[in-house]
């Protein structure tokens, strides 16, 4: 489960309503002057936005459609449903011309099964406008497939204004720093964290961003990729840094039954409701939408967000993101001109300016971002060397992805158990040897 789409619409429809541009409709216009591409055709659509981010991508379509008018998309919100959807649709023969597709496994999946059209004519605009990792991230076997088009920076720590201030400390920025700030904001009156364990997958990003901020990228990969064992010493030492965290339970919203009882939106509201019940919630760009929707806190006087602490040397400037992976199955003339445009910092500027969005694409300005929140948690996607993906979103979902077992509930476990080291990463490599054995 691609942990974006858990997140609640609030911050992008705060801005993405402006858009224009309707989904799952026919979207074209007239491009005015005299340059007008002579390309034409039809391109059918799935994807997984819905509402507000449908209507930003319309805005998208908009756009493409100055340059090339005589070319139609017709985008279908499909929404979570999409690898069900897109997996009957290849059985049967008849998949749309392009999707966006959030878990890289499944995009791997069509490839190896050589259901997708490679998108190799797309790898001189890539390298243009992208670091090279972008382009890393989309290829698979030599041969490009996907354009991370929409990504999602999970590597941030948000926090209260006013308990940051009573406390009399600043966003940390080590681990170390952390840890003492955490003591300070607890003798002030206030819990430090707020995790909502019901919620397995916030816990699996957790441990992601400290796996990756201690022993950097070459490691983070292996682990996912299952080359190194999940009893490997770097994983007990993961754990053991995570521990800090969720065994700190009288610096934890509700201890340890109230973290295993508190969900991803509980867990952001706890933090920036009047009084707050804790100060600061590990998560992703999308908690900006949990925050303007659910609670009164406004930017920079009640919320703000720093860049997950760094630990160690090897993975100081790692990004970890969940991502939008477009691809494609047909190749017609039509297609490549959207696929092209989509690398463009045109195409990213079309959503930017509307909130809820961010993109490696290098090009894009930082002015184009509605506001310094959003332009915060950003641009580092853009910026950062070293951008992994979700681990457990490129992990088989028995493993990586499912509610009660796998990852979601041995990390549950750990909660209740930070001491027991040994074990979780026992039960953690029991459990991806299974996963992995299966293939699902």
């Amino acid at each position: 489960m691609n942990r974006t789409r858990i997140a609640v619409v609030g911050f992008g429809a705060a801005f993405a309503l402006l858009a224009a541009g309707l989904a799952g409709a026919t979207t074209s216009s007239h491009a005015k002057g005299s340059q007008v591409s002579a390309v034409k055709g039809s391109i059918s659509f799935d994807g997984i936005w819905t509402g507000a981010e449908a209507k930003s991508f319309g805005a998208v379509i908009t756009a493409f459609n100055k340059k090339f008018p005589n070319v139609t998309v017709k985008y279908k919100p499909v929404g979570n449903n999409i690898p069900t959807v897109l997996a009957t649709a290849v059985a049967g023969g008849h998949p749309p011309d392009m999707a966006d597709i959030a878990q890289p496994g499944l995009v791997k999946q069509f490839a190896d099964q050589k259901k997708l059209a490679n998108i190799d004519y797309a790898k001189a605009s890539m390298k243009a406008n992208f670091a090279p990792v972008w382009t890393q991230l989309g290829t698979i076997g030599g041969h490009l497939y996907g354009i991370v088009f929409k990504a999602s920076n999970k590597s941030l720590l948000w926090y209260n204004v006013p308990a940051f201030k009573t406390a009399g400390v600043t966003a940390p920025k080590t681990w170390a720093q952390l840890l003492t700030t955490a003591k300070t904001l607890k003798a002030s009156g206030t819990p430090a964290y707020s995790i909502g364990a019901s919620d397995g997958w916030t816990l699996t990003d957790l441990f992601e961003n400290i796996y990756l901020r201690s022993f950097g990228q070459a490691k983070y990969q292996s682990l996912t990729a299952h080359k190194i064992k999940w009893t490997d010493p770097s994983v007990k030492t993961a754990l053991k840094t995570m521990g800090q965290i969720v065994g700190d339970t009288s610096n934890v919203a509700g201890g340890t039954t109230g973290a295993l009882q508190t969900g991803f939106n509980t867990s952001v509201t706890n933090v920036f409701s009047t009084p707050p019940k804790a100060a600061t919630v590990f998560e992703g760009d999308f908690v900006a939408g949990v925050i303007l929707s659910s609670t009164q806190a406004k930017a920079n006087t009640g919320f703000n967000v720093a860049p997950f602490p760094t630990i160690a040397p090897a993975g100081a400037s790692g990004v970890e993101v969940g991502g939008d992976t477009l691809v494609t199955f047909h190749d017609t003339p039509a297609i490549r001109a959207f696929v092209n445009f989509l690398t463009t910092p045109e195409a990213a500027a079309a959503w930017a300016k509307l909130g809820g969005f961010a993109t490696g694409n290098k090009k894009l300005s930082p002015s184009v971002y509605p506001d310094a929140i959003t332009r915060s948690t950003a641009v580092p996607v853009a910026q950062a060397t070293t951008v992994v993906f979700d681990m457990s979103d490129q992990q088989p979902s028995s493993f990586g992805g499912t509610v009660g077992q796998g990852e979601w509930k041995i990390f549950q476990d750990f909660v209740k158990t930070p001491s027991d080291v040994n074990g979780i990463a026992a039960s953690l490599e029991s459990a991806a040897a299974a996963a992995y054995k299966k293939g699902k």
